[in-house]
């Protein structure tokens, strides 16, 4: 009989030392800190995503431009693109990630683009999802 075995980060087994920063920045000393492997990940991804491509100094290929598209007609292509370039950016930044879910929506009405991801962390029992709405 075959057992599926997952490892457990060691920082999780240690409660009290904090891993990352969460989201949003409103805690007391303007950060709020992740004690938990799942919560830092997700932390990370979100912001991420919300990093526009070459807003980061000295790192000009980390973002996906999310909010570039705002701009665009939103049609199938636009949608395929989003999914294109939001996967590329994960693999390459995140290649533990395996994505299980990946849905673009658009709402015309309020110029919004919503962005749903369920991903799961290999090797690992981390499984979470992510939904960003962006508006103009």
């Amino acid at each position: 009989m075959a057992y599926d075995v997952k490892r457990i980060d060691p920082l999780d087994l240690q409660p009290r030392k904090a891993i990352g920063v969460s989201l949003p920045f409103s805690g007391k000393a303007v950060f709020n800190s992740t004690y938990q492997s799942k919560d830092a990940i997700k932390a990370n991804l979100i912001n991420l995503l919300l990093t526009g491509t070459g807003e980061r100094f000295l790192n000009p290929f980390l973002g996906t431009g999310l909010r570039s598209f705002l701009f665009e007609n939103i049609n199938e292509e636009t949608m395929r693109r989003i999914k294109s370039d939001v996967s590329t950016v994960i693999s390459n930044y995140f290649p533990r990630i395996v994505i299980r879910q990946f849905d673009v929506t658009s709402d015309l009405s309020n110029s919004s683009i919503g962005v749903f991801i369920k991903y799961q962390v290999s090797e690992s029992s981390i499984e979470d999802e992510i939904l960003i709405n962006i508006e103009q």
